[in-house]
């Protein structure tokens, strides 16, 4: 059995004394049995896996569940997860790839509602007690039960967007049902999660507790009157014919916003569904079935699917035994300090240091500031910062599973750094850097145990992007590199590995596309028609509004650097930037840079229509850079390459990322283009040998 929480553990454990919990031959996912009250405990606890999820399997052993449940009916039902991570985190994507026409996705779909529908026609009341994540197929078994007691730090949503698809078992149709209908529609059209205590302002939960308390709620909600309609007047209001239609409109305007249908057919799939049915729960939920069978064959759904697994692999790549309990941070700025944040956050003690006190005084502020986006807790929030400490005398390095250093990108200074910390660390303490730019042998050889050094490389802002670079240079022994990477994968984000490089992998594709937009601006194209054609590709934003979030100073380095380490050309920072720089307008964190910033918010005019070949001059440099790196080993696969380029910076993910889309597009293509833009712009854009191979 997986981990689980002690009060869990011990209910289950009494129940088992008693003889009422049975493990019955034919059913494996599940375990059942009724308490002194005369209610039927359902333990959801699939086999070999670590997380619950729902697939074929899983639904069928739910039908045997309720077959148990035919003669002798008890006085209510309680449906939990065993899991320690949560209720249920969807279904099971690997199930999505079996069905081989949208007619075969059909049929698995209507299978999955009739199971959902039993549980929901019980003669007698349910509960669904949840905690930890409650998504996707998950949430809709949930919403299959009468009510839904949350556990605090229960988590409910309908990510399928994220993969170009919407809920398949009559979400749809049940949340629009429970709920207000348009903050339903919100949630599904976004992906965003309702934590706790919004789940219980929305109306998704009708009690909110801590596991201790959790089997009396249940016999509380039990006893009480049945539950009152919560989706009220005006809701019944919002869901008329044309109120839906008034209300389709503007949903469709906003999320073109976000989400072109071009690019992202599923939103406003799940839109025309609910503009056309949502008064018939009938209709909606075949015509939800129909929808959702065509979008999973769509390319863009096929492609996002093909992300999720990317994300996974890179996942399981970061699986250690070793757990770090106390990291040192050097260097409380923008970086260090939210790195420090972040892995307090996520469980770790963290001392963290800096020549200027004021600068850990405001990495605090920010850790508190993050934890609220984080939706802890006050009791978390608390926690959290009283494992962050300031240790101006560097106290924690003798106590360091792990020391980051994040100081300035000058080598002078982080050899001194290391010389003055490295006598005092552990001998099995890993030491590592967060530079972006300098190359590791060029510090790691003044180290005494060069071999527990190495790279690891976060991007700002460090809460929002998962993609962390673990760094490899010829010193580094094995041991290192695994264990860095576990400590990666214990903060909850992705690494991935990269040898030491100019730029390494993301900044060394980066900043081509960057330099072009830059030189583009400097050709007099409006910094708006730039984004605009980079984001008509796909990318989530422009580069110039990028460049200004990175930072214009950033950018000068790091475009610096590649110019005189790399042994392929690079375009030369124009004058008007370093003079943006020497002036203090250095983008976002500065208010101005590229645009005027207010509020977080690029000010922005209207673009015009970007030439014919705006797009390739953007996104072919990076293309070309990718392919270097590949050719070169810096990375070890597409794969890996196109993964490092979704989660670092959003490459158009509906495209699969970068060498899957060059893939698509075809070398000789990619490489025709380049030579046309060659001719016309400079050797910049000389093919790299790759696209020949």
């Amino acid at each position: 059995m997986t981990r689980q929480s002690p009060v869990l553990k011990s209910l289950m454990t009494r129940q088992m004394e008693k003889g009422v919990l049975k493990n019955l031959q034919d059913i494996r996912h599940f375990r059942m049995g009724r308490d002194e009250n005369d209610i039927e405990w359902v333990f959801f606890d699939r086999q070999g896996e670590s997380v619950n999820t729902l697939n074929r399997a899983v639904l069928e052993d739910l039908s045997r569940v309720l077959d148990q449940l035919k003669d002798h009916p008890p006085k209510g039902l309680v449906l939990r997860s065993v899991k320690s991570s949560g209720f249920c985190a969807g279904a099971d994507i690997r199930d999505f790839l079996e069905a081989s026409s949208p007619e075969d996705m059909i049929d698995e779909l209507s299978q999955g509602k009739a199971i959902l529908n039993r549980l929901e026609s019980l003669p007698f009341p349910t509960i669904a007690l949840v905690h930890g994540h409650c998504l996707g197929g998950g949430f809709e078994l949930a919403l299959a039960c009468d009510e839904r007691i949350a556990i605090e730090g229960a988590k409910f949503g309908f990510p399928e967007v994220q993969l170009g698809l919407h809920p398949g078992l009559d979400g749809s149709v049940r949340l629009t049902r429970l709920i207000n209908p348009l903050e339903a529609m919100t949630y599904m059209l976004t992906g965003k999660t309702a934590y706790t205590h919004k789940a219980k302002t929305l109306g998704i939960v009708s009690e909110i507790v801590e596991e201790r308390h959790a089997k009396a709620a249940v016999q509380s909600v039990f006893q009480s009157r049945p539950k009152s309609d919560r989706n009220g007047f005006l809701s019944s209001i919002m869901n008329t014919g044309p109120a839906r239609s008034f209300a389709a409109k503007k949903m469709r305007k906003q999320t073109s916003k976000q989400a072109p249908k071009v690019h992202y057919p599923a939103p406003y799939a799940l839109i025309d569904l609910w503009e056309k049915h949502g008064d018939n729960h009938d209709a909606m939920s075949k015509a939800e079935t129909r929808s959702f069978a065509h979008l999973m064959f769509s390319e863009t759904a096929q492609n996002l699917i093909r992300v999720y697994f990317l994300r996974e692999a890179l996942k399981s790549s970061a699986e250690s035994k070793s757990e770090f309990d106390h990291l040192h941070m050097i260097g409380a700025g923008a970086m260090g300090g939210d790195i420090a944040a972040w892995s307090a956050i996520q469980g770790l003690t963290v001392s963290l240091v800096d020549i200027e006190n004021k600068a850990i005084g405001e990495a605090m502020k920010r850790a508190k500031i993050m934890g609220q986006k984080q939706h802890l807790n006050s009791m978390q929030s608390r926690d959290a910062l009283d494992r962050l400490i300031a240790d101006p005398q560097q106290h924690g390095v003798m106590k360091a599973d792990i020391l980051i250093e994040a100081g300035p990108e000058v080598e002078k200074i982080k050899k001194q750094i290391y010389a003055s910390v490295e006598p005092d660390l552990k001998s099995t303490a890993v030491l590592a850097t967060n530079t972006s730019s300098l190359p590791l042998s060029d510090i790691g050889h003044s180290l005494r145990k060069k071999g527990r050094f190495a790279g690891i490389h976060f991007f700002n802002p460090v809460a929002s992007l998962d993609l962390v670079e673990v760094v490899n240079w010829s010193g580094a022994n094995k041991v290192t590199m695994e264990r860095s990477r576990g400590f990666i994968g214990q903060i909850g984000k992705l690494p991935v590995n990269v040898k030491s490089a100019p730029g390494f992998l993301v900044n060394r594709a980066l900043m081509p596309y960057l330099l072009e937009a830059i030189l583009m601006l400097e050709e007099g194209v409006k910094a708006e028609t730039i984004d605009k054609a980079a984001e008509d590709f796909g990318m989530p934003v422009g580069p110039i509004e990028l460049a200004d979030q990175v930072g214009l100073d950033i950018c000068q380095h790091v475009g610096d650097v590649l110019r005189e380490q790399l042994d392929t050309p690079v375009a030369e920072i124009p004058t008007f930037v370093r003079q943006k720089v020497e002036e203090g307008r250095l983008g976002k964190k500065t208010g101005h840079g590229f645009y005027k910033w207010k509020d977080g918010k690029a000010q922005k005019g209207e673009p015009e229509t970007p030439s014919e070949d705006a797009q390739d001059r953007l996104i072919l440099p990076m293309l070309n850079a990718c392919a270097t790196c590949l050719r070169k080993d810096i990375v070890g696969s597409s794969d890996e390459l196109d993964a490092a380029m979704i989660f670092a910076t959003g490459f158009a993910p509906f495209r699969g990322g970068p060498m899957y889309y060059a893939d698509w597009r075809g070398h000789k293509d990619i490489q025709d283009s380049l030579l046309r833009l060659s001719k016309s712009y400079g050797e910049r854009f000389n093919p790299d040998p790759y696209w020949q191979e």
